[in-house]
């Protein structure tokens, strides 16, 4: 079940006895405990009804005991394990989760990986109780989701921005969701997102950073790939070279992909090589700069600069050096 439906359910008054919130993606897990502690109780009912335990310092029996009990002056009490992963013996719920009290909402916020699907303990779940299963978003699916994200807060956000936004970022959901929250509240009265906004509140410049750095490459432009890395080398912590190579590592890769993908149209070529629609003219645009042995000898150079920026074989030179040498050998034809 996803994280909106359960949400919704609970706003609506159609509660269910278990919630186990499980996986990858800590962002959605969150977002459902978040709601049970601050908006299913009044403010007078969680003062005798809401009971929080941490996994690492609670133990079976004190949670179940706490399920057990009878809500004070209300019709239900909630009871939240966080952190439910770190905690010993938690398959003795189990008996709990088979019989639950109908006046006790259980939620059980089990982070990082699922529980064993062989387990009595999941059938259990799967019988009883309401099921979250999470995972981390793929790269092609984030413009979509903080899109979806972004309107769901009743601004809109134009493409050079958002995608400024999510290749700073990255897959921190959390954070992503964060720094919208920063973005909107200094907005005033306007609406629309702006790379001059990403750039003053989140602290990015729209002019160099990664992302703009990947575009100087995928369009073989020199002047302003060197540019942007004398900017670099200018303020270090603007582009780290452990983040820049990644990048330009996951960037070139993908083209790669692009000569063995199947023909069709930009939607299926960028469903081929998982990245968003609205970028697939960036990764064509490369591979027609770059045929394919050029892009393996990028890769190849890639590989060669990450381990001289770490000292193998390397005698010490400035990394805004390596990343011009680089730049350079890149674009050798």
């Amino acid at each position: 079940m996803k994280p909106e439906k359960i949400i919704g359910d609970l706003a609506k008054g159609a509660y269910k006895p278990v919630y186990w919130l499980e996986g990858e993606e800590d962002y959605f897990i969150d977002l459902v405990t978040n709601y049970a502690e601050t908006a299913i109780l009044s403010e007078s009912e969680a003062s005798f009804n809401r009971t929080i335990f941490y996994g690492r310092d609670a133990d079976w029996a004190s949670v179940i005991n706490a399920c057990r009990r009878y809500p004070m002056f209300a019709e239900r009490q909630v009871v939240i394990l966080k952190e439910a992963q770190a905690m010993r013996d938690i398959e003795k719920l189990e008996a709990y989760i088979d019989k639950p009290l109908s006046s006790t909402l259980l939620f059980v916020a089990y982070k990082g990986k699922k529980v064993d699907g062989r387990t009595k303990l999941s059938k259990t779940i799967k019988e009883k109780g309401v099921q979250l299963t999470t995972k981390k978003l793929y790269e092609n699916e984030l413009p979509d989701w903080t899109l979806g994200l972004i309107k769901s807060k009743g601004f809109t956000i134009n493409n050079k921005a958002l995608f400024l936004l999510i290749d700073h970022i990255g897959n921190d959901l959390s954070r992503l969701n964060n720094e919208v929250d920063k973005i909107t509240l200094n907005l005033s009265d306007r609406k629309a997102i702006t790379e001059d906004d990403i750039e003053q509140f989140v602290g990015i410049s729209k002019e160099y950073n990664v992302f703009e750095l990947q575009d100087a490459l995928a369009k073989k432009d020199f002047y302003k790939a060197i540019r942007i890395a004398t900017y670099f080398e200018s303020n270090p912590k603007a582009g780290p070279l452990q983040l820049i190579f990644p990048s330009l590592y996951g960037f070139f890769s993908k083209v790669q992909m692009l000569y063995s993908a199947p023909g069709g149209s930009d939607k299926q070529l960028a469903s081929s090589i998982g990245v968003s629609e609205w970028k697939i003219k960036e990764y064509t645009l490369a591979a027609k700069k770059y045929n394919a042995g050029a892009v393996e000898r990028a890769i190849l150079l890639l590989n060669q600069y990450n381990l001289k920026s770490i000292g193998v074989d390397d005698a010490g030179t400035p990394d805004g050096l390596l990343l011009k040498e680089l730049i350079v050998k890149m674009m050798q034809d």
